[in-house]
């Protein structure tokens, strides 16, 4: 295994890693209708807290996914060329 090759695998464990962490702490969409029809004891501004802590999950979710697509991507083209 060459460096670029373990340095690769080390991203993508990285990304996996936190990206799994990252989809359990959101919470679920159905979660903000349901709370809408039943009512909810939330208050404002623990419920703008909540959906900017979601909005900031959310990204960081979408990037981490991008990565890893790219690294992906570029490990088996890598490994293909090799071969």
């Amino acid at each position: 295994m060459t460096a670029l090759e373990i340095t690769l695998g080390i991203i993508i464990i990285v990304c996996a890693a936190i990206l799994i962490v990252c989809v359990l702490f959101q919470s679920g969409k159905e979660k903000g209708l349901s709370g809408s029809i039943a009512g909810s004891s939330e208050g404002f501004f623990s419920k703008n807290k909540i959906q900017t802590r979601d909005k900031i999950l959310s990204r960081i979710t979408t990037v981490l996914t991008i990565i890893f697509a790219i690294v992906a991507v570029v490990m088996y083209i890598y490994i293909a060329a090799i071969k």
